[in-house]
């Protein structure tokens, strides 16, 4: 039996103060394959940016384990790389000089730096802006250097929370076909956290639609779109079916959490 490149098992986590306790997460559990896509969806505040946290090794679980590659992750590390909604960016250095900043204690040398470095920034359209600045890119190119910074130690999982939500329409869907096909070439696991279901429904393979607080995985929808994807695909009934099931399990929740008035705030 092949071990899962993410295993995410009965994760609980509570947020404690002097004048209550907050169950964001209680049974949360989700397997990823190798080289799968997987995106998280859910109403406002149900734990998906802890679930996602924590398999960074940013939080650490009340209870219940992740692994990676069959290894408790215990914090940080290479073997998964993290992009988040801001760009994160290092101002005064140069768009190179983000990435290479990630490769410092890889054990590379400055020139094996710059050349990875230049390759990955290649990657993502960026090949003549890696002098620029954060401030003289656009916020679809500082989120694309983010990526290629997050890609540059070669991660076996890339953990994304929200990275095209504060990027115009038109940028937010070059960002989403740039990625897929980043994802096609390298053929690494993605965990993506997204509020936005036509965008879930498009790039991913899966789709885990969580529970409202106390987050755990209420439905997991197969999207059997063939690859690669394109946007004319989002007429088709295929996609209008897939996008229909997975909003309509967010709906429910959402109407759950109305019912249940200010006490669920």
């Amino acid at each position: 039996m092949t071990t899962p490149r993410l295993q995410i098992d009965n994760l609980r986590k509570e947020f404690k103060s002097r004048r209550q306790a907050i169950t964001a997460l209680d049974a949360a559990s989700l397997t990823l394959a190798d080289n799968e896509f997987v995106s998280i969806v859910g109403t406002s505040g149900c734990g998906k940016s802890t679930l996602l946290s924590i398999v960074a090794g940013l939080q650490d679980p009340t209870s219940g384990t992740v692994l990676v590659d069959g290894r408790p992750v215990a914090g940080p590390a290479r073997d998964r790389g993290v992009v988040f909604q801001t760009y994160t960016l290092f101002p005064w250095l140069s768009a190179r000089g983000n990435v290479e900043f990630a490769l410092r204690g890889h054990g590379m040398g400055a020139r094996e730096r710059r050349d990875v470095a230049r390759e990955h920034l290649k990657l993502v359209g960026l090949e003549d802006f890696e002098d620029a600045r954060p401030s003289q890119l656009s916020g679809g190119m500082k989120q694309r250097v983010a990526i290629a910074r997050a890609l540059s130690y070669r991660p076996a999982i890339l953990l994304m929370d929200e990275p095209f939500g504060a990027l115009d329409a038109l940028t937010r869907q070059l960002m989403q076909e740039l990625l897929t096909s980043v994802w096609e070439q390298h053929r690494l696991t993605v965990l993506f956290v997204t509020h936005d279901v036509e965008e879930a429904v498009f790039i991913s393979d899966r789709v885990a639609v969580m529970t409202n607080r106390p987050g755990r995985i209420k439905k997991e929808v197969v999207v059997d779109l063939p690859r690669p994807r394109s946007y004319d695909m989002l007429s088709s009934p295929e996609f209008s079916e897939l996008y229909g099931e997975v909003l309509e399990s967010i709906r429910e929740e959402t109407l759950a959490l109305r019912n249940l008035g200010p006490q669920a705030a």
